[in-house]
């Protein structure tokens, strides 16, 4: 499987990462400061993820959030979740519950039951068809994930999570 801006490792010819975003997006001008081009160079990296992920999701109809859907569906159990707690569950909790919802049911990849004792409450579980999906791209994903440690060492994946991590807790939920 191929992909647009596949992770690879440096040579030793290879240019330095300084000014590389620059680069990318074709900006003379400097950035303003060190926190707006980390902040920018944070959105292209996780639009070129993003990118390298739903080229695999594509040939399989789904969307990058009817993935994160299912995998959160899947680790659920057989109880299954609240929509809403699903969303609360996401990677990009503004994406539309509802639409992903009736989509991966529609598509026969999950089911929906209302509550008996609440009817406003509506339970999501992954179905056999969604699981039997997950398996099949599951090679696929592990292996993007796999690709990171071409690139950074344990250490530094871990750095990387932490500085992650530190930047999403100063700005909030």
């Amino acid at each position: 499987m191929r992909f647009c801006g596949k992770l690879r490792p440096m040579a030793e010819t290879e240019p330095p990462i300084d000014g590389m975003l620059l680069e990318e997006l074709q900006q003379s001008r400097p950035f303003r400061s060190p926190g707006q081009e980390a902040i920018v160079g944070i959105a292209r990296t996780a639009s070129v993820l993003n990118r390298m992920t739903a080229a695999i999701l594509d040939p399989e109809g789904i969307s990058v959030a009817q993935y994160n859907v299912l995998r959160i569906l899947r680790g659920a159990g057989a109880e299954g979740l609240p929509t809403l707690s699903i969303r609360d569950r996401m990677i990009d909790p503004a994406a539309a519950i509802t639409r992903l919802v009736d989509k991966l049911e529609t598509a026969g990849l999950i089911s929906r039951e209302r509550a008996s004792c609440d009817r406003r409450q509506v339970r999501c579980r992954i179905t056999p068809g969604g699981t039997a999906l997950l398996a099949r791209l599951d090679p696929a994903m592990e292996a993007t994930d796999d690709l990171l440690a071409t690139e950074l060492s344990d250490d530094e994946l871990k750095i990387l999570n932490r500085l992650l991590a530190k930047i999403r807790r100063a700005v909030g939920p």
